[in-house]
């Protein structure tokens, strides 16, 4: 499986998760369409909260942690009702998918 985006095609994984990490926000909506997701301003926080945790950790945080982080003030407010509304399959792995990120590995997270 693979996506294209401006013409590049880029590769994942058996689950369509990108094998190295796209910050390019044309990545973004052809993901979430893969998805079946139809983007609001609330994934986009998502996305960018996700995408901050990568590069400062190396990997994104498990689900607890990222309600933690999101509600501390991106999403105040927000409740895991609320993440799994905007990402069904699973808020840490749909999250990272379509933030245009490698598959969070493990549940251990930080």
């Amino acid at each position: 499986m693979s996506y294209t985006v401006n013409g590049r095609e880029l590769e994942t994984d058996a689950q369509g998760y990108l094998l190295e990490a796209d910050f390019g926000d044309d990545v973004v909506p052809v993901i979430a369409a893969a998805e079946g997701i139809t983007l609001n301003d609330d994934h986009w926080k998502v996305v960018g909260y996700l995408r901050d945790e990568y590069r400062e950790h190396g990997h994104t945080p498990n689900f607890r942690n990222m309600l933690k982080g999101l509600s501390a003030g991106v999403l105040p407010g927000c409740d895991s009702k609320s993440l799994y509304d905007l990402f069904p399959v699973g808020p840490a792995k749909q999250g990272a998918k379509v933030a245009g990120l490698p598959q969070p590995l493990g549940k251990g997270g930080y």
